[in-house]
């Protein structure tokens, strides 16, 4: 259910001092999310949950280096063209580091 984790994922940067915003909506059941990190506005990862080699999922970093925008954009159209369902959901976080480390423990 996509949709119930974007709502999580959205509460979960609010509880952190930040916001999010969806910036793409895809199929509400299993589209693919995609997650935009940025802090003050700077992009900063794209991570993305795959599937692994034992059958969970988990939050990959994928995507540019931090600081280029302009590659962001072009990695989330290719992404969205490979994956029409996909979600791209960008969240806003103070300390993103922190955030994306424990996003991609978690799985």
């Amino acid at each position: 259910m996509a949709h119930v984790e974007v709502g999580g994922l959205l509460r979960r940067a609010q509880a952190a001092g930040g916001f999010g915003t969806v910036l793409r909506k895809g199929d509400p059941e299993r589209g693919t999310l995609v997650l935009v990190i940025v802090e003050r506005g700077e992009h900063r990862a794209i991570l993305e949950r795959r599937l692994q080699a034992d059958w969970t999922y988990r939050w990959s970093v994928v995507g540019p280096n931090v600081g280029d925008s302009r590659e962001a954009a072009q990695h989330l159209a290719r992404a969205r063209d490979q994956d029409p369902d996909c979600w791209f959901i960008e969240l806003d976080v103070p300390s993103s580091e922190r955030f994306i480390a424990e996003t991609t423990a978690e799985g």
